[in-house]
């Protein structure tokens, strides 16, 4: 963690990854805080403001009412893991976390999408799990490997993907095509949504077609993490069938 407002600053300034950061409700402005407040937006950062008894916990450290959450990952740029995938000629496969927000779904997804080459997972700036030790942990390591992308609207980058000639399609248990009759040879960005409430209606509207993977029991959906590992094992599946 990072205590106080120009420690903050000096790691923004040296490109430190940050998770989060942390403003006690009421702090005076300055030309200083609104600084921070313009490089946390650009660089995709959540900035959360709390009640003073929040800082309660970090005992006699001098904060100044400020704290940031340094980041295990280190995120990269969408446009940048695009070109570079079609200039290896390589056939883009990416996983897009539309608010995930239990860790350890995150996790289990980074690494399934990991282990069968997809090449990067990208997720929200806010309404998801953050991505410190417990989901790094969970993902077995895997969040160390495959590229992430951190994006300030899953919508618009629905719009970037498709710009860029990737075929968005969003699972969901109410899908128009059951995933093993969907063609996922080409360039795809799978979208996956919270379990309770899916993916958006504005992501499910932008997206190019939906998928599901069939239900034959009595409960009517699979974990979140169970449905990406199927679904991206049947386009690792069709992929190899047709090299």
């Amino acid at each position: 963690m990072v205590y106080g407002l120009r420690p903050i600053m000096e790691a923004l300034e040296a490109g430190r990854e940050l998770e989060r950061i942390i403003l006690r409700e009421g702090l005076t402005p300055s030309d200083e805080l609104s600084t921070l407040h313009r490089i946390a937006r650009q660089r995709g950062i959540p900035v959360q403001y709390v009640p003073p008894m929040w800082f309660g916990r970090l005992g006699s450290r001098n904060h100044q009412g400020m704290v940031a959450y340094l980041s295990p990952i280190e995120y990269q740029d969408l446009a940048e893991i695009i070109i570079s995938t079609f200039e290896r000629g390589e056939v883009p496969l990416l996983v897009v976390a539309d608010g995930i927000t239990d860790v350890h779904n995150i996790g289990a997804i980074a690494r399934t999408a990991e282990c069968v080459g997809a090449h990067a997972l990208i997720v929200p700036s806010r309404g998801s799990a953050q991505l410190g030790a417990d989901a790094l942990k969970t993902s077995a390591g895997a969040l160390s490997h495959i590229a992430v992308c951190r994006v300030g609207s899953i919508a618009q980058t629905v719009q970037q993907l498709q710009a860029n000639g990737v075929r968005v399609l969003a699972a969901s248990e109410k899908g128009a095509t059951v995933h093993t009759r969907m063609d996922l040879t080409g360039p795809l960005a799978l979208v996956l949504g919270d379990e309770y409430e899916g993916v958006s209606t504005e992501v499910l509207r932008a997206a190019d077609g939906t998928l599901k993977v069939p239900i034959h029991g009595s409960v009517g959906s699979l974990n979140v993490s169970v449905a990406a590992g199927i679904i991206l094992y049947e386009a690792e599946r069709q992929r190899n069938q047709k090299a």
